[in-house]
């Protein structure tokens, strides 16, 4: 099998040689696979490490010149302001400004600068999928919760839902009214050459939703079943990011049709891997799972290597139907041996279950 076949196969639940693996990261992370690796592409380092890893592709961006705010800030076409971040352990780029922060009606919300499908090169489309001919090809990236707390503010969007409900319901229409035209654009130009678009979101903290369901159903359903209904249309799979204790909200999301569920922070209250693998194995394809909040930057490679195999034989018991990749971006904290020991591990079910 190669790269894209074995991804596919995993996520239609039809027999694999081995278990695929897929990788998020950081930057720094990135530096350092493409230095220890040799080389300046990071298909290479992919190749090198055997890693099938999901390609995700995005139309270039040619619209309105964006502001220039120097060096330590930055600002997107929605607006949002990011501010260069130093940590111990990284830099990350913080969002620092919120353009719909202060909106008081709904007046307002119509009046601010939406971005508009017409800025992006979606003629590029089909040259870029062209470069990852053997690769499974990612297109897309609704989210439409996380895009109302971009805009508004996280402690605002949430408050909003309770104490201003038309507003929200607006605001949200509007930013999935946005997802919907610049797919359809992006779908039509790539349309047979891609193969997955993410219907995405981040419901979950640490220890349970950040909404309760009845929100969840009331104001943001609609809206990601028609995401996902756009690209079963297509004919595309259906990847769903949702970070943290996000249990209760599963058997939905599988219901409305996702496909692929990915991080699998297994160490979250209910999303246990025992538990996961019981009730949903088969239902929904598993990505992710190899903790990067403890294991990946504390542990021993051995110890890696260990949990890497009890996540095959729990979320791929069935010999299918998980796609082995970090919970979430690989930090910079992370030692490079432990990297290489999640890629280098066994991947078919026999030997994970032969070395615990």
């Amino acid at each position: 099998m190669n790269y894209r076949e074995r991804i596919l196969a995993a996520i239609n639940h039809q027999p694999l040689d081995r278990f695929p693996v897929d990788i998020w990261c950081v930057e720094e992370v990135r530096e350092r696979l493409l230095d220890y690796c040799g080389t300046q592409e990071w298909v290479h380092v992919l190749d090198a490490l055997e890693i099938d890893g999901i390609i995700s592709l995005r139309p270039p961006y040619q619209g309105p010149a964006l502001p220039d705010l120097g060096e330590e800030l930055r600002q997107d076409e929605w607006g949002m302001v990011y501010k260069r971040q130093e940590y111990p352990t990284g830099v990350y780029w913080e969002q620092v400004g919120y353009p719909l922060a202060q909106a008081k009606s709904i007046a307002d919300i119509d009046a601010y600068s939406w971005p508009d499908p017409d800025w992006y090169d979606y003629s590029a489309l089909p040259d870029l999928c062209a470069l990852y001919e053997n690769r499974a090809i990612e297109i897309g990236y609704t989210a439409i919760f996380y895009y109302h707390n971009k805009l508004r503010g996280l402690e605002l969007s949430l408050m909003d839902l309770a104490l201003r409900p038309k507003f929200s319901h607006h605001l949200i229409r509007r930013i999935a009214d946005f997802f919907l035209a610049y797919h359809e654009r992006c779908f039509t130009a790539a349309q047979g050459l891609m193969h997955i678009t993410q219907v995405t979101d981040d419901f979950g903290s640490q220890k349970g939703l950040l909404i309760s369901k009845e929100m969840f159903n009331e104001f943001y359903r609609p809206w990601i079943q028609r995401a996902i209904d756009q690209a079963k249309r297509y004919g595309l799979k259906v990847f769903h990011h949702d970070d943290g204790a996000i249990y209760p909200l599963i058997p939905d999301l599988i219901e409305m049709g996702i496909d692929v569920l990915n991080p699998i922070q297994w160490r979250c209250p209910g999303m246990e891997r025992e538990t996961l693998s019981r009730e949903f194995a088969g239902k929904v394809c598993f990505h992710g799972g190899v903790d990067n909040q403890y294991t990946l930057p504390f542990s021993s490679p051995d110890q890696v290597r260990q949990e890497v195999a009890e996540n095959i034989c729990l979320l791929g018991r069935t010999g299918t139907g998980y796609i082995l990749a970090p919970c979430h971006n690989i930090q910079a904290n992370t030692p490079l041996e432990n990297i290489l020991a999640m890629y280098q591990a066994p991947r078919t079910l026999e030997e994970a279950r032969q070395s615990l």
